[in-house]
């Protein structure tokens, strides 16, 4: 019996080859799908921004002021440092003065040469910090001019005593605790003596030292001033315990001294009298040969 015709078991013979499909361009895709982000981005932004624009006027109209977005992050110091590293790699220059600016300001050119990192203090609040220094302690004595400084420039006005006056040019009573470093500057050039008594071995007679008075420098005086209200301070009871004591002590002593009411006075107007009682031993004649 012959078989059955069928027209599917004629295709089994042929072989059938698929032409292959064309690659598609990679720059081509690239460019739609970034077209495409880019469009739906533009698309979704428009739609934000008019929900915000009606969200905003609705609330404007019943009188609540919506709230600002918060500025994003600066850079962080790390970001910052990485980005001068690559500028400097290809050779620029990471530093800009009109960018980035000074702290405190560029000093003026030639520069002084008293400019120093060991000399940024006043000259009197460096000195008066040195005398307060006891066994090396510098940072301790560094303390204790702060609290002085502080509790002058918290103080009232003094209340100046004409028969002590201050020394010429210095500022009214009432600027006295804004400028604290002017305040212990005034207070210790007023009480500073201008001479000291120098003695001379068994040149009066009769084995006596001769007296005479000699001038002192500005470093001289003020060194003189602060050891006699040391003097002082020392020699009051304290008032209790504590590292503020002590500089609460000086700084009312040094109120006390622009006042007129301290005892430092009475050892100016004393070492002064002494020296114009003793200023005619200067031409006595058993100075001759001796060099002053």
């Amino acid at each position: 019996m012959p078989p059955r015709l069928n027209i599917l078991s004629g295709f089994r013979a042929l072989s059938i080859q698929p032409r292959p499909l064309a690659q598609p361009c990679v720059a081509a895709q690239a460019r739609r799908l970034l077209a495409t982000d880019t469009t739906s981005n533009n698309a979704s932004q428009i739609q934000d921004n008019n929900f915000n624009g009606v969200l905003r006027a609705k609330m404007e109209a019943f009188g609540q002021v919506p709230q600002e977005e918060p500025a994003p992050p600066a850079m962080s110091e790390n970001e910052m440092a990485l980005k001068q590293l690559q500028e400097a790699a290809y050779g620029l220059n990471t530093y800009d003065p009109e960018v980035h600016g000074h702290k405190f300001g560029v000093p003026a050119l030639p520069i002084a040469p008293d400019m120093n990192h060991k000399r940024r203090y006043d000259t009197v609040v460096e000195q008066v910090t040195k005398l307060l220094m006891r066994d090396g302690k510098l940072a301790k004595a560094q303390r204790d001019m702060a609290m002085i400084l502080n509790h002058l420039r918290s103080s009232p006005a003094p209340k100046i005593n004409p028969a002590k006056p201050l020394i010429p040019g210095s500022p009214a009573p009432e600027q006295l605790p804004l400028d604290p470093v002017g305040y212990l500057t005034v207070a210790i050039d007023s009480v500073a003596p201008l001479i000291k008594i120098r003695k001379y071995a068994k040149l009066a007679g009769g084995g006596r030292a001769l007296e005479l008075p000699a001038p002192l420098h500005l470093r001289q005086r003020r060194r003189w001033a602060f050891g006699w209200i040391l003097d002082v301070v020392n020699k009051k009871p304290s008032r209790g315990s504590g590292r503020g004591m002590f500089p609460t002590r000086v700084a009312e002593e040094i109120i006390a001294v622009v006042e007129g009411r301290s005892s430092v006075w009475e050892k100016r107007n004393e070492i002064h009298k002494k020296g114009t009682a003793v200023r005619a031993n200067v031409f006595s004649s058993r100075m001759k040969g001796i060099k002053l």
